[in-house]
């Protein structure tokens, strides 16, 4: 496929567009920097410029793409990616403004082009509990895409407008658009360098609701979108089937989650936050473990 994503250099990104290439992908990654890995192409654009946006989703990925002589190919699918990823890095109002008009240029420009599938970052941080000031605890465990959404952040509020926005284009264009609620990306070196602190002290992923999502895994999950067509619009929680500390899953529920309704049964390291919409609808199957690199004894 030939594949627009938006936001490539990005610590997710650069791990998806990684898995994209190897699968034979073209990727042009559109981003305020460029991403230095073979086989990339470049393109730097501003998301909240809806003129650059429209225009490099009917430009050329590379100058090879000149010498048909047939003109510039259509995109397959765009992944959208770009984003201030996160709360206090910039003004809140600015932080809300980028990702909430930068999504509607892209899905919008997008669909203009005649672009038929969309992906497209949303959060964990929708469910209020990352940000939120003080303890905020889910409304019951496991967490899946029905639980309600009322974050208190900008971060958080802006990746709800975003979802409202790209069901509204799906329903009026009928593409498939699907939205991704990325948990804590891990890249593979954080395993040493971050989890001996988790497995001391399981306190410190309470507002990740216990649980992570491999980059390489998180690459999988838009490879599976990719592949995956006719469901129109649809949410997807991205996480690996375990969460990120030591203790069971019972005994963080005894510590952390007591008096939380319970709505199903759960494995001794089952995630708090539940994958199993996007195993049935996308055959989504996380491959990598932190068990795998590290000890939790």
């Amino acid at each position: 496929m030939r594949i627009l994503f938006t936001g490539g250099s990005g610590k997710a990104g650069k791990h998806a567009v990684a898995y994209l290439l190897d699968r034979g992908h073209r990727v042009l990654n559109v981003d305020r920097v460029p991403l230095d890995m073979p086989g990339v192409d470049n393109r730097i654009a501003d998301i909240t410029d809806a003129g650059q946006v429209y225009d490099v989703m009917f430009s050329y990925a590379g100058f090879d793409e000149l010498e048909p002589g047939t003109g510039v190919p259509k995109f397959d699918a765009v992944v959208h990616f770009a984003a201030v990823p996160r709360l206090l890095l910039t003004s809140d109002n600015e932080c809300y403004r980028v990702n909430t008009i930068g999504t509607y240029n892209v899905i919008d420009a997008a669909l203009k082009a005649g672009v038929r599938k969309v992906i497209f970052a949303s959060s964990e941080t929708t469910y209020g509990v990352c940000f939120a000031d003080g303890e905020r605890k889910p409304e019951y465990i496991p967490v899946d895409e029905d639980h309600p959404v009322v974050p208190e952040d900008s971060y958080a509020m802006s990746k709800v407008a975003n979802e409202v926005t790209a069901r509204s284009f799906q329903r009026r264009s009928g593409a498939d658009i699907y939205g991704l609620r990325i948990n804590n990306v891990i890249e593979p070196h954080e395993y040493e360098e971050n989890f001996p602190a988790y497995l001391a002290d399981a306190s410190i992923r309470r507002r990740n609701i216990f649980a992570y999502i491999d980059a390489r895994d998180l690459g999988q999950m838009v490879e599976r979108c990719l592949q995956t067509d006719g469901l129109g619009f649809e949410l997807f929680n991205v996480s690996n089937d375990d969460h990120s500390v030591a203790p069971t899953t019972q005994e963080l529920i005894d510590e952390f989650y007591q008096g939380v309704p319970q709505k199903a049964q759960m494995g001794t390291h089952e995630t708090f936050y539940s994958n199993a919409k996007a195993k049935k609808l996308l055959g989504f199957a996380p491959q990598h473990s932190w068990r795998d690199y590290i000890s939790a004894e």
